[in-house]
């Protein structure tokens, strides 16, 4: 495969200070492409930056909470202002928020919900409007969950409500905006080598474990997985793929 599908392309990849959204903006730079990671803190989008910036590619950094409208129509107009345009975004910054919905916070509640479906409405909408503009138009891919639209598991519903929101969105906006040149999907992995699949107090010994029973495939996916998933859907390759679903969890939620 080349190491240059991306070469020449500006990409903005939100939550990218660990997990998928690093693994997601290590794979963009290795293909070429120049990188934007955002995210609410600085420490851990450095060290994303540092660790592209070290296998040869490029990629800056930029403070920005995605649930605030403001900051994220500046996030928009500093990748193009760096790098002249915005030819991939990748929506990925979420938070996690579980228990029973009736021991929610409305706090946690609005959390979760502002970071999660807010945070994403707010950056397509942005990034769409700087996309239709270019003559190129532009890719954009939303992270979701396996939990939500595909499958449910008790202890995870304010979380699975939000990500079957933000598949709704990948959906509806897609539909709306192929025709100005903006292509729209998404991912929806299920448990990957991320701290958040972690039970309370499970090590990753335990979680190997049990994911030999709760999984098909017998085991997490990595990371990187995930991350391919998303080039393939920002790709030319997939040019005429519009408002996928894609599910990256081993089966699970066959």
């Amino acid at each position: 495969m080349s190491q240059h599908r991306f070469g020449g392309r500006s990409v903005l990849v939100t939550g990218g200070g660990s997990g998928i959204g690093r693994a997601i903006a290590l794979a963009f730079a290795a293909e070429g492409a120049k990188v934007v990671v955002a995210g609410r803190g600085r420490a851990a989008l450095d060290e994303t930056v540092a660790l592209v910036r070290a296998g040869g590619g490029t990629a800056v950094a930029q403070v920005a909470d995605v649930s605030r409208h403001a900051e994220v129509e500046a996030l928009t107009d500093a990748v193009t202002e760096r790098f002249g345009s915005l030819d991939v975004a990748v929506n990925n910054a979420g938070v996690f928020q579980g228990g029973p919905v009736t021991e929610l916070s409305e706090a946690d509640w609005r959390q979760v919900l502002d970071i999660n479906v807010t945070g994403v409405l707010f950056s397509m909408a942005a990034q769409i409007r700087r996309m239709r503009d270019q003559p190129g138009g532009g890719a954009i891919v939303n992270v979701s969950s396996n939990l939500g639209r595909h499958r449910q598991w008790p202890g995870t519903t304010p979380y699975a409500a939000t990500k079957a929101a933000v598949t709704s969105l990948t959906r509806g906006a897609a539909l709306e905006h192929i025709a100005e040149g903006v292509r729209i999907n998404g991912v929806s992995p299920g448990a990957s080598d991320t701290t958040m699949s972690l039970h309370g107090g499970e090590s990753e010994d335990d979680r190997a474990a049990r994911m030999k029973e709760e999984s098909p495939l017998g085991r997490i996916s990595t990371t990187p997985e995930v991350a391919a998933a998303v080039l393939y859907l920002a790709s030319d390759a997939a040019a005429s793929v519009v408002g996928a679903d894609l599910v990256i969890d081993g089966g699970v939620s066959l």
